[in-house]
């Protein structure tokens, strides 16, 4: 095979066989296809799309690039959840000990986020000594003995795609449902779940802005899991406005053990539910949803899910005190207010501005090597639907530094007001 053959077939919008994809990949990974050659392949891809079959060999070709972990030592169906990104989401931190509450096996191997906080294990290591360096046997160990742990992600996983993101980015090809597909399922299937639950978010915040292409996003990775013989849904959820009130790591843990106490923002705690109640199905624990959820409502209100919680953290390392005394997680020295000099409803907010604002106090990173800064970040007082008085607060931003004016500033603009009371938007779209 030649690769600018292959380059050409699908240039003119021709289907490509399994073998041709495989050979793409496998000579990508070991550097004998240049990339060059890599960014028109990307490109043709980006105008000509893909079928579902082509999806399918293309993820099944980046899962066969590196490891791929075996986890039938840990007893029972091993469920995985994706989030597609938003602002605020915080649903993992909440969703593995909930589940795990009702006996659900939890495996979970989540990355560091870039853009703008970061990901699940920034959030869990804002708590004193907890770690995600297990080995697999003790990765494995924890999860039969407390039906849950936490750990970083391989280096070898899925090589292929870490090279394709990377090259995506700079090519201007990052928007392209295939190559999105197969990126995410690549790496849920490599890192060994029975079965996945996808949360595909739509709107303003989010990766997906319509309802259109957010759908065919799901169905393609709901097919390709399917294929791929991984028992795999998606549900759709509103990205509009950020998901609960905070948006920083140590704040988001802060509100991840409020949720869990049940004093959560109830959009934060009805997405985990909607989310919890497919996994619990999925691992064959409840036979409905309606059984599902009321497990799950009830290991709230009974304690077990926040136990959990302390046993995952205790397992690992960390200060488990940290869920009964929220101020041993590191606290930024200076809190600021966000005033709004006009009154009204709040009838939109750009989640995405919020998000950037919390990035630009150092919530996120822009490379993998910058710092981040557990404590930093804001928390919003007021959402769509809410009245604001004239000089109300609508959020309070933590700093490490009082000249942050370009941040308050972002923040304000992000809100939108209107003299009626909005609609407010739906959740769970779909």
């Amino acid at each position: 095979m030649r690769m600018v053959d292959i380059i050409e077939k699908k240039r003119d919008g021709h289907d490509l066989s399994e073998a041709e994809i495989h050979f793409v990949i496998e000579n990508y990974t070991k550097e004998i296809i240049p990339e060059y050659q890599m960014s028109a392949f990307l490109m043709a891809i980006y105008f000509q799309g893909m079928t579902s079959d082509e999806t399918a060999y293309l993820t099944k070709a980046m899962i066969e690039s590196g490891d791929q972990i075996d986890l039938s030592a840990i007893s029972g169906i091993k469920v995985d959840k994706h989030s597609t990104g938003g602002v605020g989401d915080t649903t993992t931190l909440i969703l593995a000990p909930l589940v795990a509450a009702v006996g659900v096996s939890v495996a979970k191997m989540s990355g560091r986020g870039l853009g703008h906080t970061g990901g699940t294990i920034d959030k869990l290591e804002s708590i004193a000594g907890f770690y995600v360096e297990l080995s697999q046997k003790d990765f494995i160990e924890l999860v039969n003995k407390n039906q849950l742990a936490v750990v970083g992600q391989s280096g070898n996983l899925t090589p292929a795609d870490k090279k394709i993101y990377s090259l995506r980015d700079v090519t201007a090809t990052v928007d392209s449902i295939p190559l999105i597909a197969s990126s995410i399922m690549s790496k849920k299937i490599a890192a060994g779940a029975d079965a996945i639950v996808l949360d595909v978010k739509v709107g303003a915040g989010a990766f997906m802005k319509n309802q259109t292409d957010a759908k065919k996003l799901a169905e393609t990775m709901v097919k390709i899991g399917t294929d791929l013989g991984r028992n795999t849904v998606a549900v759709l959820s509103n990205m509009d406005q950020p998901l609960g009130y905070a948006i920083g790591n140590a704040l988001e843990m802060k509100e991840a053990i409020q949720t869990l106490k049940g004093n959560g923002p109830k959009d934060l705690h009805e997405l985990c539910i909607v989310l919890g109640s497919k996994m619990v199905v999925l691992a064959n624990k409840a036979s409905t949803e309606e059984e599902a959820r009321k497990m799950l409502e009830q290991v709230i209100e009974n304690g077990q899910a926040l136990e959990k919680l302390k046993q995952l953290i205790a397992s690992q390392g960390g200060d488990e005190t940290v869920v009964d005394d929220e101020s041993k997680l590191p606290q930024a020295p200076y809190e600021t207010p966000v005033i709004l000099n006009k009154e009204g409803y709040i009838k939109g907010i750009i989640a995405d501005e919020i998000g950037v604002a919390a990035s630009m106090l150092g919530a996120g990173r822009t490379t993998k090597e910058a710092d981040i800064d557990l404590s930093v970040g804001i928390v919003l007082h007021k959402k769509i639907g809410d009245f604001v008085e004239k000089d109300e607060k609508i959020a309070t931003m933590y700093s490490h530094s009082l000249d942050i004016n370009d941040v308050q500033n972002k923040v304000i603009a992000a809100y939108e007001l209107t003299d009626t009371q909005p609609i407010i938007p739906k959740l769970i779209i779909g």
